[in-house]
C-alpha cells in the first residue's frame, strides 16, 4: 500500500464576518504531489479558506501545518506557497519574461537567478515563442499559462489556485485542463484547486472536498462521491448535476442516453 506523505494539514479553521460563519471547524490534508479540489457554490466558504491559507486573511481560530510545522503566523512570502488568481494579475505594462521574472526578483534566493530561472519556465511550459509579447497580444489560455508559469518558477511546495480557468471560453477551457493536469505531474506538484464547476474537478482531481455554507460535506476520490454521496447535498450538488450535464450533452448531440 502506498504511503502518502502531508504537505498540508488543516485543523478546525475558523472564520466569521459580521456573526455569520465563514468557515467551521474546517479540517483536511493535503498530500505530496496530489491534486485536491474545493468544490462549491459561491458563498461556500472555499476562496475564504485559500485566502487563509496564503495569508491574506487571518482565521479566528485552528491551525496551519505544513510540513508539521506551523505556518498559521508567517507572511505570505514565508509560507512556501504560490498562488494563480482567476483574473491572471500579469503586468500589463511587462513581456511575458517579465512577468515571470519579476516575481523571483522579490525573493532574495532567486534574485541573482531571475533571468535564468524564468528563461527555463517558460520554455517547460511551451511559452518559448511568446517570450517578448505583453498580456494584451496573448489569448485568455496564454495569458493564464503565464500566470501558472510565474507560479512555478518560484517552486513553491504547495500551488493554490482560485477559478483559474472559470473566466475562459469553452475550448480554451477544455485545452487548460489538460495543459494543468500535464502541468501537475510534470513538476510532480502539489495543487490545491478552487472551483464551483463539477466537470472541473472531476477531471482534474485526485480528491475532491465537497463545501457547503462553511462545511465539508464530503472529501473522497471523484468515483466514490459519485457512486457513494454522503448526504442529500452531495447527492443534490455533484451527482444530480453531473447527471444533467451528461444528459443535456447527449440531448444537444441528438443521441440517446
Amino acid at each position: 500500500m502506498e504511503v502518502l506523505n502531508t504537505k498540508l494539514s488543516v485543523r478546525d479553521l475558523s472564520k466569521s464576518y459580521d456573526g455569520k460563519t465563514v468557515l467551521n471547524r474546517v479540517s483536511f490534508d493535503l498530500y505530496e504531489g496530489e491534486f485536491l479540489s474545493i468544490l462549491g457554490p459561491s458563498g461556500c466558504g472555499k476562496t475564504t479558506l485559500l485566502r487563509i491559507l496564503i495569508g491574506l486573511e487571518k482565521a479566528d481560530a485552528g491551525e496551519i501545518l505544513k510540513s508539521g510545522k506551523d505556518i498559521s503566523g508567517l507572511k505570505s512570502i514565508d509560507r512556501g506557497m504560490g498562488i494563480v488568481f482567476q483574473n491572471y494579475a500579469l503586468f500589463p505594462n511587462m513581456t511575458v519574461l517579465e512577468n515571470i521574472e519579476y516575481a523571483l526578483t522579490l525573493r532574495k534566493d532567486t534574485k541573482k537567478q531571475a533571468r535564468e530561472i524564468a528563461m527555463r519556465t517558460v520554455e517547460q511550459v511551451g511559452l518559448t515563442d511568446q517570450i517578448h509579447k505583453k498580456p494584451n497580444q496573448l489569448s485568455g489560455g496564454q495569458q493564464q499559462r503565464v500566470a501558472i508559469a510565474r507560479t512555478l518558477a518560484t517552486n513553491p511546495d504547495i500551488i493554490l489556485l482560485d477559478e483559474p480557468i472559470s473566466a475562459l471560453d469553452v475550448a480554451n477551457r477544455e485545452i487548460m485542463k489538460k495543459e494543468l493536469k500535464t502541468i501537475q505531474k510534470k513538476f510532480n506538484a502539489t495543487m490545491l484547486f478552487i472551483t464551483h464547476d463539477q466537470e472541473e474537478a472531476f477531471f482534474l482531481s485526485d480528491r475532491i472536498m465537497v463545501m457547503n455554507e462553511g462545511n465539508i460535506e464530503q472529501i473522497d476520490t471523484p468515483l466514490e462521491i459519485y457512486k457513494h454521496p454522503k448526504n442529500q447535498y452531495v447527492s443534490d450538488f455533484v451527482v444530480e448535476q453531473l447527471d444533467k450535464k451528461y444528459l443535456d450533452l447527449l440531448r444537444y448531440t441528438g443521441r440517446d442516453a
